[in-house]
């Protein structure tokens, strides 16, 4: 169903994936928008039990989209760092494909916490846990990975062999 990688020696291996998708930060969710658009949106989250969770207002595009079509993609980008005498640059990034779908009850609430703990980990608990209890104004949404793949520049593979 989902396409193999042409250049096979540069595939992330499954543990480099999994720091790949806890290192970053901040990726972009790609779905099916408006009238047949495609609509990518850049967003915070979180790699947890092999989903990917992050939070949403209760309306706009975004929310539209993922319940007129579940299936999206989501990329991230670890690293790029451009080498102007080669004319080319280091890369590491992964993609996901699944569905989307907003979490309710323990799972609103165990996803919430891993974005918590992420992102503020360093508060005190309490805080945390009185954030997440009292933020009733957003969604959480959860991306059910079906797929994932990660690629890596070929001068990071030669490095990693020596």
């Amino acid at each position: 169903m989902f396409r193999q990688m042409l250049k096979i020696k540069q595939m992330l291996k499954a543990e480099d994936l999994q720091a790949v998708m806890e290192r970053c930060t901040a990726g972009t969710m790609a779905c099916l928008g408006d009238e047949g658009y495609p609509y990518s949106v850049p967003l915070s989250f979180v790699y947890h039990k092999e989903k990917i969770y992050f939070h949403s207002a209760k309306i706009g595009h975004k929310v539209d989209a993922i319940k007129a079509n579940s299936k999206v993609s989501f990329s991230v980008i670890d690293e790029d760092t451009i080498i102007s005498a080669e004319y080319t640059t280091y890369f590491r990034s992964a993609i996901a494909f699944g569905k989307a779908r907003i979490t309710e009850g323990d799972e609103r609430i165990e996803g919430f916490k891993a974005l918590v703990e992420k992102y503020s980990g360093d508060q005190p608990e309490d805080a945390k846990l009185k954030e997440i209890m009292g933020c009733s104004g957003a969604l959480i949404i959860a991306i059910d990975v079906e797929h994932i793949i990660g690629k890596e520049a070929i001068e990071y593979v030669k490095a990693k062999q020596n």
